[in-house]
């Protein structure tokens, strides 16, 4: 078969429930929106749909939105994104689905990738598609959410959870990490930093929900690891200890590693890890480097210690990731420009 004819675009279906946050219901539509193949052709195609017949849905602002779809278009989802809601109901205060959302979710097929940002992990959870898993959601409703769904394993510290075929976000702005992140996991950095270039936002934001728990507003006397993390995304490459980086701020290890976790939300080392997978990654993708050199050039030392981090941080090998994004990532990318 012709693969022109065969094309088809990995479709995103977003549960629009009444009470939802018009910002929310946006992410998916922007985020998905703009990754194209290297023929032009748009990757994703989003398609917005309620519980109920086509007509208008509420939202949390002072107008409601019509809604082009019903329920059915559920079961031709690739991929079902439920944004927040302040009208869950039964479903907020009990865990229970009212018989209109149960019958909507019934439209889902076996397989398809769920995702919420918010409070929309309480649909997914009394759906029963959290049982037994980690989750997340927005930090101030954590403690609700955990009496609510005792059995769902909840962190509230990170930004989203991906647990494979279920992916969780926290509060608001995290949905878009989320959705960079399905587009990353679908189409390899390139493609995703492109849309986060668009989109005028950071590709991969550091830490996780701590930071705006502890620290909403940072006191503006105290000083901060900013000029330590600039100096360290300048030489990954090299060995990087601790005290070099608190020296940078004229700090003692102790004082710069307890301002690090309350600005960044994790502790350094783990920062450094970060970036230098992200580094493996877009070097993996862009070039023709071996994998020592790449593990070299990303700060790992050897290509063992490299494959031992993408594992973990990825669920994949140095090799097994450049095959699949080499080429084509490479090649989207340049079709967006």
């Amino acid at each position: 078969m012709d693969q022109a004819t065969d094309f088809r675009p990995h479709r995103v279906a977003v549960l629009a429930l009444d009470g939802l946050l018009p910002f929310e219901l946006g992410i998916p539509h922007r985020i998905f929106g703009r990754p194209l193949d290297a023929a032009g052709r748009p990757l994703y195609e989003v398609v917005t749909c309620s519980v109920r017949p086509p007509g208008p849905v509420e939202t949390d602002a002072d107008f409601s939105i019509h809604v082009p779809h019903g329920p059915e278009v559920l079961a031709t989802a690739d991929t079902v994104i439920v944004p927040a809601s302040y009208e869950l109901g039964p479903v907020y205060e009990k865990g229970v689905l009212t018989g209109e959302l149960a019958a909507a979710l019934a439209h889902i097929r076996p397989g398809t990738r769920l995702a919420s940002i918010c409070t929309g992990v309480y649909v997914l959870a009394a759906a029963g598609r959290l049982d037994g898993r980690r989750a997340t959601t927005h930090w101030a409703d954590a403690d609700r959410f955990r009496r609510v769904f005792p059995r769902v394993r909840v962190d509230a510290d990170v930004l989203f959870i991906d647990d494979g075929d279920v992916l969780t976000s926290a509060g608001v702005a995290a949905g878009i990490d989320l959705c960079l992140h399905m587009v990353r996991r679908d189409h390899g950095t390139a493609v995703a930093n492109e849309v986060a270039r668009r989109t005028v936002v950071p590709p991969h934001r550091d830490g996780g929900q701590a930071q705006y728990i502890h620290r909403p507003v940072p006191d503006p006397q105290l000083a901060t690891t900013t000029t330590a993390r600039a100096w360290a995304l300048g030489r990954l490459h090299e060995p990087i200890r601790l005290q070099d980086m608190a020296a940078r701020e004229a700090m003692s290890v102790r004082t710069f590693t307890r301002r690090f976790r309350e600005e960044a939300g994790i502790s350094p080392g783990q920062w450094l890890t970060q970036q230098r997978v992200e580094r493996a990654r877009h070097l993996l993708e862009s070039t023709d480097l071996s994998m020592d050199q790449v593990a070299r050039d990303a700060g790992f030392n050897t290509a063992q210690s490299m494959r031992q981090h993408l594992q973990t941080a990825l669920g994949v090998t140095p090799t097994a990731y450049r095959r699949t994004f080499r080429v084509s990532g490479s090649a989207r990318a340049e079709a967006e420009v």
